[in-house]
């Protein structure tokens, strides 16, 4: 029987604890972020109609003529990516989820690009 990494056990424990307290509506949906070791993705749900409004990552076509770019910087644009798309279909004011991630480096990155790009917190 495989064991199961305490990483991603706790990190579970940390997103059920999270998502109690956050739920998205469709006036403020919640934004999503996920972080692997070499991308990071964001969604924007609607998690009274479970639908996802919107994705962006660091794995689509936009980025693979940017291999210079670091991680940090990756997910920063992700963040104005996301925050376009959301602007165009009417979306202006979400929830952040951090998807049980201290909000520090690619998680802080992708929030602050997704501000500049006129999304509110």
């Amino acid at each position: 029987m495989a064991k199961t990494n305490p990483k991603v056990t706790a990190r579970r424990k940390r997103v059920q604890r999270i998502r109690v307290k956050i739920f998205g509506t469709n006036e403020r949906p919640r934004m999503s972020v996920y972080r692997s070791n070499k991308h990071i993705y964001a969604q924007i749900i609607d998690d009274v109609h479970h639908k996802t409004l919107v994705a962006m990552s660091s794995d689509s076509k936009i980025f693979d003529d940017a291999e210079s770019i670091n991680k940090c910087e990756k997910a920063k644009k992700v963040g104005l990516l996301i925050a376009e798309k959301a602007k165009a279909i009417g979306i202006d004011k979400i929830v952040f989820d951090r998807g049980g991630y201290l909000y520090h480096g690619r998680i802080k990155a992708l929030s602050d690009g997704a501000r500049e790009g006129g999304l509110e917190f």
